[in-house]
């Protein structure tokens, strides 16, 4: 991935389509332009898959003035505002259609959107960039996305309730507002599925200092017939550690018996156990931007093993907040069954404040 501040966008020059979601989330939040080239371009279908078409009208939904361009040999769209749709024209010339796209985020407006998820994605894919974003709108946010509710690629809605949802709140995020409601599953390949994503406004977010994860006091569990499990064990000291297994849409390969997907979800619960910390894998980069967005002070917190996801996210938050994390890790100790080794995770935030936020 090649990453270059350019003049002509004053912003990030990056190259490829991995992390696509990162990306667009992080340039956002800190108001810094982006140019993604190369997008599929060897591929034999190059360009922007629907998914992520479907993500950037998602984001257009929310934002009042986000500027998207494709260059491809003079592309026809022009103007301060293009409309999404033509991200992947059939007119474009053949193999170069939505390559390159350029991005300058605007105003987050919140409000009351509604939105149809393209299928070849569930609705976790959508919802983990909502997480990121909705505490820092106009006006609160009130999401309504219809589609595929559970697939083996994405968090489920499941999920993202008992343990997203909890760690906002550890940032300040919390009230009334704040709400995932399932209306109905839908399965791939024809979706149909349907939730209600709704969350407060926060002009900044409050340091923390998650440390000490304690003991496992209880684990439960969300089981949808034909759907899939969700495992999800919770601490003394008020914190989740998940794990999930769906099942496999009809004509993607071997189903599993009802006994072995629990068996097996167990299992992954229990790996999740012992990479331990105050945060589980799903949500370690949501932690993590957080802590970069809060107030100028110290935040803290111990997390497992990184995945290669977080990894990157932190070589994006470098990028677009020019924010470094200490990491320290911390073995357990000789006297303590704590699983294995645990990372603890510290930065100053850069102060961020919505700015744009309603006052009453």
């Amino acid at each position: 991935m090649a990453v270059a501040a350019t003049a002509e966008t004053r912003g990030l020059e990056l190259d490829g389509c991995n992390y696509f979601r990162q990306r667009l989330v992080l340039s956002t939040l800190s108001g810094k332009r982006v140019r993604i080239r190369n997008i599929r371009s060897r591929d034999d279908q190059p360009g922007l898959r629907d998914f992520e078409a479907s993500f950037i009208r998602l984001l257009d939904k929310l934002d009042g003035c986000n500027y998207f361009r494709q260059r491809l040999v003079l592309s026809t769209l022009s103007g301060k505002r293009v409309r999404i749709r033509n991200i992947r024209s059939r007119d474009d010339q053949p193999g170069l259609r939505g390559t390159v796209l350029f991005y300058q985020p605007g105003l987050l407006l919140g409000g009351t959107v509604e939105h149809d998820c393209n299928p070849q994605r569930s609705l976790g894919y959508y919802l983990e960039a909502l997480l990121m974003l909705a505490a820092f709108m106009k006006t609160p946010l009130k999401a309504t996305l219809r589609g595929v509710t559970n697939d083996p690629q994405d968090p489920s809605v499941d999920l993202l309730k008992a343990t997203s949802l909890p760690l906002l709140k550890q940032f300040g995020i919390d009230g009334d507002g704040l709400e995932l409601k399932v209306v109905k599953r839908g399965m791939a390949p024809g979706g149909g599925g349907e939730v209600v994503f709704s969350c407060p406004t926060r002009r900044t977010l409050r340091p923390v200092q998650l440390t000490e994860p304690g003991k496992i006091k209880r684990i439960r569990g969300v089981a949808s017939p034909g759907f899939g499990l969700v495992l999800v064990a919770e601490t003394q000291k008020g914190f989740f550690l998940s794990a999930e297994l769906s099942s496999t849409p009809q004509g993607q390969g071997e189903s599993l018996l009802p006994e072995d997907l629990g068996r097996k979800c167990a299992h992954l619960l229990l790996d999740e156990i012992y990479r331990g910390g105050c945060i589980d894998s799903t949500n370690q980069s949501l932690a993590l931007l957080f802590m970069t967005l809060g107030q100028q002070d110290v935040s803290k917190v111990l997390l497992g093993p990184l995945s290669p996801y977080t990894v990157q996210f932190l070589r994006h938050i470098r990028d677009f907040f020019q924010i470094m994390f200490k990491m320290e890790v911390k073995p357990p100790l000789e006297d303590e069954r704590k699983g294995g080794d645990k990372v603890l995770m510290t930065c100053v935030g850069v102060g961020f404040s919505n700015i744009s936020k309603v006052t009453k």
